[in-house]
C-alpha cells in the first residue's frame, strides 16, 4: 500500500508546479507582471474592498487558467510527442482558449474597477 502524502508534501508539490511554470512559461511571466501592475495600481488608487475582491478573483482565475493550460500542454506533449494529432490540437487549443477567456474577463473587471478612479484623478489634475 502506498504511503499517504502529508499536507506539507501536497503544498510543496503544488508550489513546485507554480515555480516550474513561472520559470519556464513566458505567458505566465507576463501574467505575473500584469498581476503586480494591477496590485500596485489598486494600492495607488486605494480601490474599495469589494473591488479588491474582484481584482483578486480575476487574478486568481487567470493564473489558474494559465497553470492548467501548461498542465494540459505537458500531458498532451507527453502523450503524442512531436506527432500532430487532431485531438491533441483540440485539447491544447481549448486550454489556451480558457486562458484567453479568463484574461478577457479579467481585463473587463480591470476596466470596471480602474476607469472611474482614473477619470476622477484626471479631472482633479485638470487633464479633462
Amino acid at each position: 500500500m502506498e504511503k499517504r502524502r502529508t499536507w506539507g508534501d501536497v503544498f510543496r508539490n503544488a508550489w513546485d508546479g507554480v515555480r516550474a511554470t513561472a520559470s519556464t512559461e513566458r505567458n505566465f511571466k507576463v501574467h505575473l507582471a500584469l498581476c503586480a501592475a494591477v496590485l500596485l495600481l489598486g494600492a495607488l488608487l486605494r480601490v474599495p474592498r469589494l473591488d479588491w475582491g474582484l481584482l483578486c478573483l480575476a487574478i486568481g482565475l487567470v493564473l489558474s487558467a494559465e497553470l492548467m493550460n501548461t498542465a494540459v500542454e505537458a500531458a498532451v506533449n507527453l502523450t503524442v510527442g512531436d506527432r500532430l494529432h487532431p485531438l491533441a490540437k483540440k485539447a491544447k487549443d481549448a486550454a489556451a482558449g480558457a486562458v484567453l477567456a479568463s484574461a478577457f474577463f479579467a481585463a473587463l473587471i480591470g476596466l470596471i474597477v480602474f476607469v472611474p478612479p482614473l477619470l476622477n484623478l484626471a479631472k482633479s489634475w485638470g487633464w479633462i
